[in-house]
This record gives structure tokens, sequence and C-alpha cells, in this order.
């Protein structure tokens, strides 16, 4: 029996895993819940799982992030702001998700081999997982929407802007082991 109680086909005895879940900002929103609600999932049953971000609020979270259902580990933040007066939001973002992934690069390289993950899933920003391939762990990106069709490109700036950003969304997402996806993105392939 596993731990959920079902039976396995092949009878071998369940082993928990090290799951680390990776979401740039940790509050209330339609991407936080459905990663949330994944993550205690798989806590329920029986993996171990820690989500990292670089923004987390108590006061502006889901309970099971707040009340110690999860386990919340924030980094990235310390040398990107959030924006830069009120702008480069996605600038922003990215540097502080692969200061994130470096850190939690770091982390696993100190872990014994029990300790170390063994999935991580990354959500919304795909550009830490050339580096997370490191840790020797499988990656999986969950998609909820590619970044690269939410924004407008309105101007001649905004669209220079934007190549980089997109350039690399569609670089990296590539280089995931799987991608989720939700029922919006069920056509990215086609886009990316």
């Amino acid at each position: 029996m596993t731990s959920s109680g079902r039976t396995s086909p092949t009878a071998e005895p369940f082993t928990p895993m090290r799951i680390a879940f990776i979401h740039p900002d940790l509050g209330i929103g339609g991407a936080e819940r459905l990663v949330v609600d994944a993550a205690v999932g798989l806590q329920d049953l029986g993996h171990k799982v820690t989500m990292y971000t670089s923004h987390h609020d108590p006061s502006h979270c889901f309970e099971e992030t707040r009340d110690g259902t999860l386990k919340v580990q924030v980094g990235g933040n310390t040398i990107v702001p959030r924006t830069i007066a009120g702008r480069f939001y996605i600038i922003c973002a990215i540097l502080r998700n692969i200061h994130l992934a470096l850190i939690m690069i770091m982390l696993n390289r100190k872990l014994d081999g029990k300790e170390k993950f063994d999935i991580i899933i990354v959500d919304q920003l795909s550009v830490s997982i050339p580096l997370l391939r490191w840790t020797g762990a499988k990656i999986f990106f969950y998609c909820h929407f590619p970044d690269k069709l939410l924004t407008k490109r309105e101007s001649f700036l905004k669209k220079l802007y934007r190549l980089p950003v997109d350039f690399i969304e569609e670089l990296t997402t590539g280089t995931t082991t799987r991608r989720l996806l939700d029922e919006m993105s069920k056509d990215i392939d086609k886009i990316m």
C-alpha cells in the first residue's frame, strides 16, 4: 500500500520524495492557489514539500503558507528589488528568480544524498530551469499562460524591452524535464 492507502500494482514500498516548488511571488491569486493546492496535495501523500519564493508577505497570502501547513523559504530578494521606480517588474522578477535558483543550488549541494531535491516544480518563470538542472533533480515547469502572450506591445520601446524577455522565456521553457499545462496554455507547443 502507498501512503494514500492505494495498493501499488508492483507492491514496491512507498518512498517519499523531496519536492521543491519555486514561485516568484507567493501572494493571493489564481496561480498561487493552484501551486499551494498542489504542494499540500503532494505533502498529504507523504512527500516532503518546500515552497521557495522571492516574496512572501504573511499578511497577504494563503493560510497554508502562513500557518505552517507548508514550509516556505524566502530567498533571492536581497539584491534585486521587486521593481525599479514602479517599472521593470519582469526584469526584476527574472533576476530575483535567478538569484533564488543559485541559493537553491548551493543549498542542495550542502545536503546529503537522501535530502537532495528529487523534483523541482518551477512555476511561472522558466528562466531558472537551466540552472536548476545542476541540482540533479527532475525539473517540471508549470505554465499557467506564457508571459509572452500576457503583455501588450503598444510602443516601440515596449517591443524592444520585451524582445530579450520573450527570447529567454522561449529558450528556457524547452529545457525542462516536463511541462505541466493548464487549460489556458494547452497549445503552448504551438506558441513557443
